[in-house]
């Protein structure tokens, strides 16, 4: 049995190359994932672990279990603390660190970096041991900067030249006065990182006087965890918290192995998919070799090779195509991990150097994964064909299947189907995150009812496109009759195509629903001509309002700016705005009494309203950040948004309780409207600043719409791998379709069908394969879409439907593309037959 099974392998080898080539595809996908994420989270953990070879201990504030204290703000260590731990036993050295957001412009006026990743901190003294100095000296009061290697050089900076900055709003323009080398992570991702001397970042970070956290360097002699316990004697426990450098390098290696696990989590369901797709393909390729050889196998039978036997020769047969898809799965994949690095950089997304990763975890997921689906995938039709008597397969009265196998099959199919319908109509009544786990759930249940019923929906579908292949005359009648001959084979091939089709329709129905609501949403919320904000989402400075409202064309101003009070005895987050002008700049729907907010009156979203029990006249107690109380009154309750809810108060009553304001953003309306000339004018005011947007209701609209292009656009190409390998299908079931069909073929042209008429016959029989599997991907992925939508769109009043109808046509086209493509080959192949030989074939 092994050396048959040998034997089926080489002799078949033509036809088993799209099986190979199905699997390799999704065995590259996974293994080019892991490659990948390995190597980029290998290199980012060696690269953190050298920022901590200056700390031996990091002192931080002790954060309460909500992270801040009871009026919100993040605790800080203070001058004191520093001076304690500097002197404390087995401490050599302690330094102050203060970090924040900061933007660095090019030379071009656009910020360098992605907005996360620009940072700025303090230079500690003359030399700081964390960033040695490349060129220049120390910076030194509020108009002298330091700036890492990798930003000078990409931005041509040098030392002595003017650079452009900003923390929270406004321009700043010191003098580079010294460039330095960093092993920080950020800047090794393409990030920026700049360096004032302690008092300008304590300043400009609101941290005055005070310090984020505090390294401390042990004593020749000292260990961590002994420098460690003598810190904790001299500095306050309920204030500070310490961590030893190593705990620090370890925790930064598991962070950054999370942060990729998602990474990773999300391209292997793609792989995933590409796998359960090419499981349909590998299951039909089987199911016809052994259908082709049930003679042969019927006379292993008759001379007394076993029912197991019989299984296993498939299964070998199974395991030898598996494992030579997974070596050249894995190769491919190693490729594919290197291309994927190189790309980042030609992308200009920095990765710390490193080299390529190839774990033992990584080699055994490839064989695992090409050999456990290939024989998965072929176990059912060697099963199949070893119950079959040698004598019924002699005389192939096995090969129509029964009338009560039909009947079970379509019986099940229609009771999953109608479970996943029933189960993901259930889900979009649930909230958004409860629901998310049933919807999963019942997609998966109705794709499988519906592939199960593949073969009864094939007969009724494919009937449809009959007034249209009679203009072909007799080979479009021939390539309807040949579609629907084997329905099952029809419906194994149509499923893989139908599968990438229905995620990629149901996502841009989904997408494009979201964006029409975010789009109303903007639209009907807001009356401001412009919205102000920062690049990188912090808080903007109040200068910049200020700087605004003297801007010649501006009629209409308000901030709006977060602060954390207690509101009867609960910490709650409240919004400041001018009063006198935000009904101006927004147009809010009121539920319950007036949008009127001045002094002591406020006005609440319809939400916040239900949770604390408010209604317009309702009263409550406030306490802002520097403890002072006030009693206010509800005046309204309006109805919310993603854009705009929350408690609003007047800017004037909360302004004076806050020691370090920041607005979120900065609204405003001009006397001409929106144009090209007043948008250049507000930002010139602002200092053409790159770290700040100013935008109107169609560029927040684009922008949300980029997010989602973006989004979708790397969908498609990860889905691309899935219709790749749907295709190999079609092309696989074609030719060895034709195989089997040698001797009709034959015989079609021995009566008068010429070379084109056969071409065109399976052409046409794959183009309506193709499209079969088309209209039952985009009909699924519309209910999907719709499905998904609603469940998204639960807490946004704005949600519409939007059927893309150009996208689900193209869609559509793309599915006829893969039809003809994929017939080329095979339909080529079927012309080029001799008639007198095929006759002869069995």
């Amino acid at each position: 049995m092994l050396r048959t099974a040998l034997r089926n392998v080489l002799a078949h080898k033509a036809r088993l190359l799209m099986t190979v080539l199905a699997v390799m595809l999704g065995v590259a996908f996974v293994s080019g994932t892991l490659v990948f994420t390995n190597t980029i989270s290998d290199a980012y953990q060696k690269s953190s672990a050298k920022g901590f070879d200056h700390v031996d201990v990091a002192v931080e504030p002790e954060f309460p279990a909500d992270g801040r204290d009871e009026l919100g703000k993040d605790p800080e260590l203070t001058q004191a603390m520093l001076d304690k731990a500097a002197k404390a036993p087995g401490a050599e050295s302690a330094i102050g660190v203060v970090t924040g957001f900061t933007a660095i412009a090019g030379k071009d006026g656009k910020l360098i970096g992605g907005g996360f990743q620009s940072q700025g901190g303090n230079y500690w003294g003359d030399k700081d041991p964390r960033y040695p100095l490349k060129s220049g000296k120390a910076p030194a009061g509020k108009n002298e900067v330091a700036i890492d290697a990798e930003t000078a050089r990409r931005a041509g900076y040098k030392v002595g030249d003017t650079v452009r900055l900003s923390v929270d709003g406004p321009v700043l323009t010191p003098t580079v006065t010294a460039i330095f080398t960093t092993d920080d992570g950020n800047v090794a991702a393409g990030g920026s990182l700049a360096l004032f001397d302690t008092a300008t970042a304590q300043r400009l970070f609101h941290k005055t006087g005070a310090y984020g956290e505090i390294d401390v360097k042990a004593a020749p002699g000292t260990s961590q965890t002994a420098l460690r316990a003598s810190l904790e004697k001299v500095l306050p426990q309920d204030l500070t918290s310490t961590t030893t450098g190593q705990q620090l390098a370890d925790s930064q290696a598991e962070m950054i192995e999370a942060e990729m696990s998602g990474l990773k989590t999300g391209l292997l369901v793609f792989a995933g998919i590409a796998l359960f797709v090419g499981t349909f393909i590998i299951a039909n390729t089987f199911t016809m070799l052994v259908a082709q050889r049930t003679k042969e196998l019927a006379l292993l039978r008759a001379v007394g090779a076993s029912r197991k036997q019989v299984t296993r020769s498939v299964l070998l047969e199974a395991f030898l195509v598996g494992t030579v898809a997974a070596v050249t799965g894995l190769l491919a994949g190693i490729g594919i991990g290197a291309g994927l690095r190189g790309l980042m950089g030609l992308l200009d997304a920095t990765v710390p150097a490193g080299p390529l990763v190839i774990t033992p975890g990584t080699v055994g997921t490839s064989f695992a994964v090409g050999i456990l689906i290939t024989m998965l995938a072929a176990w059912l039709p060697g099963r199949r064909a070893a119950k079959i008597a040698p004598v019924a397969a002699m005389s192939s009265v096995h090969a129509t299947a029964t009338t009560k196998s039909l009947v079970l099959r379509n019986t099940l199919g229609a009771l999953v189907a109608a479970a996943g319908v029933t189960v993901v109509l259930y889900a979009t009544t649930m909230d958004g995150t409860d629901g998310q786990a049933p919807m999963g759930f019942g997609a998966a249940l109705l794709i499988i009812g519906v592939f199960i019923l593949t073969p009864l929906l094939s007969r009724p579908l494919i009937a449809g496109a009959a007034p249209v292949l009679r203009i072909f005359g007799v080979s479009g009648k021939l390539a309807r009759q040949n579609s629907v001959r084997n329905p099952r084979r029809t419906a194994a091939t149509a499923s893989a195509l139908m599968i990438g089709l229905t995620l990629i329709t149901g996502m841009t129905v989904m997408a494009g629903s979201l964006q029409k609501g975010i789009d109303k949403m903007a639209t009907s919320a807001l009356k401001a001509d412009y919205v102000v904000s920062m690049a990188n989402f912090n808080n903007l400075s109040p200068d910049v309002e200020k700087t605004l409202a003297k801007t010649d064309g501006v009629t209409t101003i308000s901030a709006l700016r977060e602060a954390p009070a207690r509101i009867d005895g609960d910490t709650e987050y409240v919004t400041g705005v001018k009063g006198s002008a935000i009904g101006e700049l927004t147009d809010l729907a009121v539920d319950n009494g007036s949008f009127k907010v001045s002094g002591t009156q406020a006005v609440v979203d319809e939400d916040t309203a239900d949770r604390l029990g408010w209604k317009a006249g309702s009263t409550f107690s406030i306490s802002y950040e520097d403890g002072k109380k006030r009693q206010m009154t509800v005046a309204g309750v309006y109805e919310g948004n993603e854009m705009i809810r929350g408690i609003m108060v007047d800017l004037a009553t909360l302004a004076p309780n806050q020691a370090n304001p920041g607005d979120s953003q900065v609204m405003l309306k001009t006397s001409g409207g929106t144009s090209d000339a007043t948008k250049d004018k507000l930002e010139k005011a602002l200092g053409n600043n790159p770290a700040v947007k100013v935008q109107d209701k169609q560029d927040v609209s684009n922008e949300i719409a980029q997010m989602f292009t973006l989004m979708l656009n790397m969908l498609y190409g990860l889905l691309a791998m899935a219709v790749l390998v749907a295709v190999l299908g079609v092309i696989n079931t074609l030719a060895m379709s034709v195989f089997e069909r040698s001797q009709e073929i034959g015989m079609l042209r021995a009566i008068g069908l010429d070379r084109k008429g056969i071409k065109r016959m399976v052409r046409l029989e794959s183009l309506v394969i193709s499209l079969f599997g088309g209209v039952l991907g985009v009909g699924l992925g519309v209910f999907f879409g719709w499905a998904a939508g609603e469940l998204a769109g639960a807490k946004m009043p704005t949600y519409e439907l939007v059927l893309p109808w150009d996208r689900m046509a193209v869609f559509l086209l793309l599915a006829a593309a893969v039809g003809v493509l994929a017939a080329l080959w095979p339909a080529r192949r079927a012309a080029r037959l001799n008639m007198l030989s095929a006759i002869k074939s069995e």
